[in-house]
């Protein structure tokens, strides 16, 4: 019983330490053939917006609508990014438990 508390415990921590390391870790999303670049962190902290100069001078809508497809995009990339480094830093830690896939969803 203590074994599993100090494996729990052990676990929270790798997992902590894990989801600081990912504010280091960036990913993308992109729209319009590049046009639009959103660079955000794996914890799905957005960092950067890039608009190529073509796009200032279009359709507002269009513009929008491209906005949104990358930063989904990004938030998407993100987030596989994030819920497999958590789920391998707890398997380390805890590698015969049923179900464990899921664990970093639990933490993130």
């Amino acid at each position: 019983m203590f074994d599993m508390m100090g494996k729990i415990s052990e676990a929270k921590k790798k997992v902590e330490e894990t989801k600081e390391r990912l504010n280091s870790v960036y990913v993308t999303g992109e729209s319009g053939n590049g046009k639009i670049k959103i660079v955000a962190t794996a914890n799905r902290e957005v960092k950067e917006v890039n608009i190529d100069e073509t796009l200032m001078q279009g359709d507002k809508e269009e513009l929008e609508d491209l906005m949104i497809l990358a930063i989904n995009k990004a938030i998407e990339n993100a987030t596989n990014v994030q819920e497999a480094e958590l789920a391998a830093a707890a398997k380390d830690v805890m590698p015969n438990i049923p179900g464990l896939g899921s664990l970093g969803k639990m933490f993130g």
